[in-house]
């Protein structure tokens, strides 16, 4: 197989994946009940999110599974969606309005998601295992803006917390408890970690974060842990400093919609909190200065604006050294846009590939991309692999040849 043909074969198999991402994966329910989930595979944990298109509590679903190639697609429940995933004589394989496309493999369960905080707590509560060595830690899982009437319209934190937290034990996480969790996670192979959460006032952020940092270090004896954090646009930009100083290789503030006018009806509470879209790129471009080249995001919620509106948020962050995430908005449940939807899955296609040519015509790699995102299960992560012959089919094509040589 030349290996031209192989990399369309896997842009075929990635379109494939960028559609399940849009449309969901359907399946009963029952079909997981003999599934080793919170055994041998990765069960949900409703950290801060929602991604399934309707809620299920009670009910137990996988993270995600893997596709022939190894691509990682998340398990987004829709009952709707003509994907499906079906149980047969012990196998599980996907399906597209009834016609089998391959089996699968489901994530399996890191082996800290069964350890303890010395307080008790499960560690799978304090940091989800986001693949390939990524953790991510909600430290808070409900947003301060909900109270001001001021939520981003398709954000729906509050409403997860409001259904899942009593039923699976999610609450603030201690920088103790991120520390020992970091410590253990870390020894296993993970290698970045994300902190993040809802909205609290930037006094408290910064100090929290610092106190974090420092139990991170402490606990794993790393001073660079590779961490990413993400905050609010602070009013003082010299604050930007404190995060650097404090041990984080890179920092985040998601800036959510490009156009302006869009930008104060979708994010008010940004708007109103954070000096408004003006200072938010401020204050991105004083990360950039302040952290490096690639080493700053700002995420986009693609499908939220128009296209070209999205890809000019794209090119303006990266001509200051921003990195963009431009992740499919899927109307979740609970958000103020539930029941909308979002543009096709062509449409999504385009967005990660131009995203992609932007990101290379700027010189981001595939490393700056892993260590600014919350998990590197992005399309253009894959779009790199392919690229870059990071996928495992790209080990073994070559084990052959070596075999045959």
């Amino acid at each position: 197989m030349s290996t031209d043909y192989l990399k369309d074969k896997l842009l075929k198999e990635l379109q494939l994946k960028n559609e399940i991402g849009i449309a969901g994966v359907n399946a009963d329910p029952a079909i997981f009940e003999n599934l080793d989930l919170g055994g041998k595979y990765q069960e949900q944990v409703h950290a801060l999110f929602e991604f399934d298109h309707e809620t299920h509590v009670g009910i137990e679903f996988p993270t995600g599974f893997l596709s022939p190639s190894g691509f990682r697609i998340a398990y987004n429940w829709d009952r709707r969606s003509p994907y499906k995933i079906e149980l047969e004589n012990g196998r599980y394989y996907l399906t597209h309005k009834g016609h089998e496309l391959f089996p699968i493999d489901f994530y399996e369960r890191p082996d800290y998601y069964s350890q303890k905080t010395t307080d008790g707590t499960p560690m799978k509560n304090i940091a989800t295992y986001n693949q390939e060595g990524a953790i991510f830690v909600a430290y808070s899982n409900e947003c301060a803006l909900k109270d001001k009437g001021q939520d981003c319209l398709f954000c729906n934190i509050n409403a997860t917390k409001d259904s899942y937290a009593e039923k699976e034990g999610i609450g603030w996480k201690n920088p103790r408890q991120i520390g020992e969790v970091a410590k253990v996670a870390y020894k296993q192979g993970a290698r970045h970690i994300t902190i993040s959460g809802g909205f609290i006032p930037e006094r408290r952020e910064v100090d929290y974060y610092i106190d974090v940092a420092e139990a991170i270090q402490e606990a794993t004896g790393l001073q660079d842990f590779n961490g990413t954090g993400v905050i609010g646009a602070p009013l003082d930009l010299s604050v930007i400093n404190q995060y650097k100083e404090a041990g984080y290789r890179t920092i985040a503030m998601n800036l959510e919609v490009w156009d302006p006018n869009m930008y104060k009806v979708i994010c008010p509470g940004k708007d109103a909190h954070c000096g408004g879209r003006d200072h938010w790129i401020k204050a991105l471009e004083y990360a950039a200065k302040t952290f490096g080249y690639g080493k700053v995001r700002s995420g986009f919620v693609a499908g939220l604006e128009t296209k070209q509106t999205t890809l000019a948020g794209v090119q303006a962050m990266a001509s200051i050294g921003v990195i963009a995430l431009t992740g499919a908005w899927t109307p979740n449940p609970g958000s103020a846009l539930e029941g909308h939807r979002t543009p096709v899955p062509e449409w999504h296609w385009e967005i990660a590939q131009r995203s992609y040519e932007i990101f290379r015509k700027a010189g981001f790699t595939f490393d700056n991309y892993y260590d600014i995102a919350p998990s590197p299960t992005f399309l253009i992560h894959d779009l790199y692999r392919i690229d870059d012959g990071l996928l495992p089919v790209f080990q073994d094509k070559q084990t052959q040849q070596e075999g045959i040589a």
